[in-house]
């Protein structure tokens, strides 16, 4: 059998999207002028499905770091830290990291799946047992395959079901590693983390938040989940991207534990991949200094997303999530609706995600808007102005 035969049923799934209209899961861009505008198909469309939460890419101080980086440290490293060593770039970034989380140490990764997946799988080994929020992240899902430690899943943001499955195994050997996140990127909910920490306080384990989605958004500082809910000092370990709020490409961890630096010398992800490069280094971390400096930022964003989702409640969109947060996701019945109303808001002039079963909890079908701080409120009420054209003209558009 051709080894590549099993995708058959992909090759027709993908098929039936494409008689559709456009390619959803490939689209291209021709140009990008800023934080929430693009050029597809010759037409100037409104970005939202970018996760570019703190509008940083087009930052001037950042785009200026990154090229004096090109210039000073060339264009690459060509190798991974540990067989080629860090550049003094490195070093800098981890430091002002470390100080922007507060926390005693800090790691940095060339991709935040990479950060997933050599954080856990280097903290957690086959003696140990991870326990996972149901709803986790594909990357976070693969570190605990390659760690070979004990997987066992509880309800998603359920603590109840988490304590019980722990009195279950309260017998095992080995650590004991709890995983959440901050902002659930499909639905853009959030974790309890209070009655987690309170789960935590009974039975001992150790916590570990990515903070992918929620570094820069939540807390008084940026810092994510744990500032918000002003529990930083009950999570042991922080992980997170550069690929959101810092604009930038790669990932982190981060720990106040004694023995995290050991990581670099069990984490594969680190060991074995080219780190990141100068340019990337240096914009990262004149992101960190720009989401210091200014908070106003984070205010904009939670005034766009809040614009955002009571102008989608207010059409009567089935909406995955209550609280509002930069993610607001819209459930659609099946698959072809879903790429049907994505095509017809693409051609209205507004750009979201569509996710789609396997990559959803549930097996559900999403439209997935990603709030930005570079939303003007002009962009958020045509945003909801073109979701309510969209909507009302759905039995027209499942005729054609």
């Amino acid at each position: 059998m051709d080894i590549l035969e099993k995708y058959r049923p992909l090759v027709e799934r993908h098929k039936k999207m494409l008689e559709l209209g456009q390619n959803a899961v490939g689209l291209r861009m021709d140009d990008v002028y800023s934080p929430t505008r693009a050029r597809i198909d010759g037409k100037e469309i409104i970005l939202a499905g970018t996760n570019n939460y703190m509008a940083i890419t087009f930052d001037p101080a950042c785009i200026k770091a990154g090229q004096k980086a090109l210039e000073d440290y060339g264009t690459g490293t060509t190798g991974s830290r540990i067989a080629n060593g860090s550049y003094a770039l490195h070093l800098d970034l981890e430091k002002s990291l470390a100080g922007f989380l507060n926390r005693k140490h800090s790691i940095v990764f060339s991709t935040g799946y990479q950060a997933n997946l050599g954080s856990i799988a280097g903290l957690a080994g086959p003696r140990d047992t991870v326990y996972l929020d149901a709803d986790s992240h594909s990357s976070i899902y693969d570190a605990c395959a390659l760690s070979g430690a004990r997987l066992i899943r509880f309800k998603h943001n359920n603590a109840d079901d988490l304590a019980k499955r722990l009195r279950r195994s309260s017998e095992d050997e080995g650590g004991r590693l709890v995983v959440l996140e901050g902002i659930y990127s499909m639905f853009g909910d959030r974790a309890p983390l209070r009655e987690f920490v309170d789960v935590k306080h009974e039975y001992g384990f150790e916590l570990l938040v990515d903070e992918a989605h929620s570094t820069g958004v939540l807390g008084a500082n940026g810092r994510g989940l744990a500032d918000e809910a002003g529990l930083e000092s009950d999570v042991d370990f922080v992980v997170g991207t550069f690929s959101k709020s810092f604009g930038a490409i790669g990932g982190f961890a981060a720990s106040d534990h004694e023995l995290f630096e050991m990581l670099r010398f069990a984490a594969r992800a680190y060991m074995f991949s080219a780190s990141p490069s100068p340019a990337t280094i240096a914009t990262v971390k004149e992101a960190i200094k720009q989401l210091e400096s200014r908070p106003e930022l984070r205010q904009k964003l939670r005034h766009n997303s809040e614009r955002l989702h009571h102008g989608f409640k207010s059409l009567g969109l089935e909406l995955c999530c209550d609280v509002p947060s930069p993610i607001i996701a819209v459930r659609i019945a099946d698959e072809p609706t879903a790429v049907v109303l994505w095509n017809r808001l693409l051609e209205a002039g507004v750009y979201v995600n569509i996710a789609l079963p396997p990559g959803t909890p549930n097996g559900v079908c999403l439209l997935r808007c990603s709030v930005s701080a570079g939303h003007s409120e002009q962009d958020i009420d045509k945003i909801i102005a073109l979701f309510e054209t969209v909507v009302l003209s759905l039995p027209e558009a499942l005729q054609d």
